[in-house]
């Protein structure tokens, strides 16, 4: 089956009525611990770390590669035509590893702590995937279980991409994930995400991501003496469910944020992403 083909699933809507409510932001030196969780307590992160897990399924692509090269002029020799090695087709598909797609580490930054036991810097396998969601399904009521199973089998998952950055000489931390599945579903858990951070009141609303409209972003709770905040942005991009989260002392630099942000949607945009 194509990505682009409808599934059918459906989010289990008492699964969405019971996700848990996140805690406020604890101490910095948990940050490595909490870095890119299941984007905090929001229904759809909820489902997709659970079910998506942080890991890959299988790592296919249905569609004919990428555009190649264009011919030179006759006045200058001519190169082998090499495929591009990561971008966007016109179907909004990507294509290429998701390690190439994840945002570059910008000037000023380095690669941030680990994400669990996975490290930094990850395109995650099929046993990782396998072992991850066998392990939080235990979590889950056994009735809930079957369903769950079912929605994981309908996105039709590709593959999940994760990089953290630090700001150098600063406590900020970032995560990003690509992950990588069914484009219907990912627009309906973007959608949903949107609708479940602002309508329920349990979250402070984010900053604009200029440019890029489907984007939105949220403040986990917090009182306002906190020293730590907890920021997190998500963004629908073709097959891509994109998702940002920023750690660190209060009050957060939302431009730098922002900034990061809109570079790795800029960098993902359809068609034709590039570097």
């Amino acid at each position: 089956m194509s990505d682009s083909t409808v599934t059918g699933a459906t989010i289990p809507e008492q699964v969405h009525a019971e996700a848990p409510v996140p805690a406020p932001a604890g101490p910095p030196a948990a940050t490595g611990r909490r870095l890119l969780r299941a984007t905090g307590a929001t229904v759809a992160a909820a489902l997709v770390g659970v079910v998506i897990g942080i890991g890959v399924i299988e790592t296919r692509y249905d569609d004919p590669a990428p555009v190649t090269a264009a011919a030179p002029t006759a006045a200058a020799p001519t190169p082998s035509a090499t495929p591009t090695p990561f971008g966007a087709k016109s179907n909004g598909n990507h294509f290429g590893s998701l390690r190439d797609l994840l945002l570059p580490v910008p000037a000023g930054y380095a690669l941030g702590p680990d994400e669990g036991g996975y490290g930094n810097d990850v395109e995650l396998s099929a046993d990782q995937l396998s072992a991850e969601l066998d392990n939080d399904l235990q979590q889950i009521p056994k009735e809930k279980r079957e369903k769950l199973r079912q929605y994981w089998e309908g996105l039709h998952v590709k593959a999940t991409g994760v990089r953290t950055y630090k700001e150098r000489g600063n406590g900020l931390v970032i995560g990003l994930k690509l992950r990588q599945f069914n484009q219907q579903e990912v627009q309906k858990l973007n959608e949903y995400t949107a609708v479940f951070t602002g309508d329920t009141g349990l979250f402070r609303i984010g900053p604009e991501i200029p440019g890029h409209p489907e984007a939105h972003c949220y403040l986990m709770p917090a009182p306002p003496s906190a020293p730590i905040d907890y920021l997190e942005c998500s963004a629908a991009e073709g097959d891509l469910l994109v998702i940002m989260t920023a750690e660190g002392v209060a009050p957060l630099p939302k431009d730098k944020i922002v900034t990061l942000f809109t570079q790795q949607l800029d960098r993902l945009a359809s068609p034709g992403a590039s570097a």
